[in-house]
């Protein structure tokens, strides 16, 4: 990941051979087959790399509208800057966990009552947020410059799932004036698996219009934008299906990736 996207391409192409039917590297060698798988139920998922930094947009105006009602109205639910930048905010990397890693309720200060002050307990609006997440790489920028938009793909690895746990109750009182703080560093689960943007390339799909256009320095004339179906299940103790509460797909984000 942290090596050249001709090289991403290059072990990407490397390993899609050593796998094929027709290579007999590893069909027809059962000790290195045995050295080099792990069956899949002795298999331990990890995290996919060592996240050093982690940065959470606000790039789907559905989400950005229905937040902003939550906590504004549908008045002021979305800010005037909103449709002209990737408005995003820092998070804690060091709450960013694999799937399946439990996550615990957090307490913090709410305020339910405007004419009160606030109280301190466990949060009673416990959310959940459907994401795709994407690993940078690639050789460093030095601090102060910025990667240029037609160099972005160079730096854009893979995607994962992500779910950004939020203390919406927590949230609504902490955000002002800096953003969110403790409502969104409770964890952050992502998928194992990185799929990468090779891969994912027979998906390549229209960029959503920009509305207004976007200034001249977040523009680019290549699509990339995927369309990716994406959907959200929850199931409930003593229910034996899981209930589908969300249907969605990536392509219809209004910043694309590389505007990040």
């Amino acid at each position: 990941m942290g090596m050249t996207r001709a090289a991403w391409c290059e072990a990407r192409a490397t390993l899609q051979k050593m796998l094929s039917a027709s290579e007999a590297t590893l069909k027809d060698d059962v000790g290195l087959r045995q050295k080099a798988f792990v069956p899949q139920n002795k298999a331990k998922m990890h995290l996919p790399a060592r996240i050093g930094d982690y940065t959470d947009f606000y790039s789907s105006k559905n989400h950005a509208y229905n937040v902003g009602c939550m906590f504004r109205g549908p008045e002021n639910a979305l800010m005037p800057n909103w449709t002209y930048l990737p408005v995003g905010y820092h998070g804690r990397a060091s709450s960013v966990i694999i799937s399946g890693t439990p996550v615990r309720r957090p307490n913090g200060q709410t305020r339910a009552d405007e004419s009160k002050p606030p109280v301190f307990g466990p949060c009673r609006l416990m959310d959940i947020e459907l994401e795709m997440a994407f690993f940078v790489g690639g050789a460093s920028n030095n601090l102060g410059t910025s990667i240029p938009m037609g160099k972005a793909e160079d730096h854009i690895f893979g995607m994962v799932v992500m779910n950004d746990w939020s203390a919406r109750d927590i949230q609504k009182w902490e955000y002002v004036p800096l953003g969110p703080f403790l409502a969104k560093s409770i964890g952050t689960s992502i998928s194992p698996w990185v799929v990468t943007m090779e891969a994912l390339k027979p998906f390549v799909t229209d960029n959503l219009p920009q509305d207004p256009p976007a200034l001249p320095h977040l523009s680019h004339p290549d699509n990339y934008n995927f369309d990716i179906k994406l959907d959200v299940s929850i199931k409930v103790p003593d229910v034996s299906e899981p209930a589908v509460v969300s249907r969605s797909n990536f392509k219809v984000i209004a910043k694309e990736m590389a505007t990040k």
